[in-house]
């Protein structure tokens, strides 16, 4: 791909499910090409490609945690923008580092009051009303850069 295309774009790829990556080839479809790969074996070839390509060296030390790498002749605004267009919340899970705060609004919840122990467990204030437990008020439950816990992703 570094012999048929100009430009690289790096992408950040952490809970990105294959469907996806299904919608963001099709949109990239005749306009770039997305390649994803384990981090070493990544290294690897960017590596061996490098002794005929020098200027490909200068990759490697961003090669770092779950990237992927995207080639086009494109103008890079509009491949990017197309990637932005395809970005989407995912949920938290457990052991993860949170990319952004995450807060529970207040309100009702379709959990049955058999289960406030899970929220008391969190320090989360709640009711019991109408046959549903309510949240009493907005909680902060993750900030950026923590560590997610069981119990968070699982609410």
């Amino acid at each position: 791909m570094v012999d048929t295309y100009s430009r690289i774009i790096f992408v950040h790829a952490d809970n990105v499910g294959s469907l996806q990556f299904a919608e963001v080839r099709q949109a990239l479809r005749g306009k770039a090409e997305m390649c994803m790969g384990k981090k070493t074996i990544m290294r690897r070839v960017v590596a061996a490609k490098a002794k005929t390509h020098p200027e490909l060296a200068q990759i490697l030390p961003l090669l770092r945690g779950n990237v992927g790498l995207v080639f086009t002749n494109e103008d890079l605004t509009e491949v990017r923008d197309i990637l932005r267009a395809n970005k989407k919340e995912a949920p938290a899970k457990a052991g993860a580092i949170a990319p952004s705060d995450v807060i529970v609004p207040a309100g009702p919840t379709p959990l049955d009051p058999g289960q406030t122990s899970f929220f008391q467990a969190l320090s989360i204030s709640t009711k019991i009303a109408r046959g549903a437990i309510e949240i009493l008020s907005d909680v902060h439950l993750i900030t950026a850069g923590e560590k997610v816990g069981p119990s968070q992703a699982a609410l």
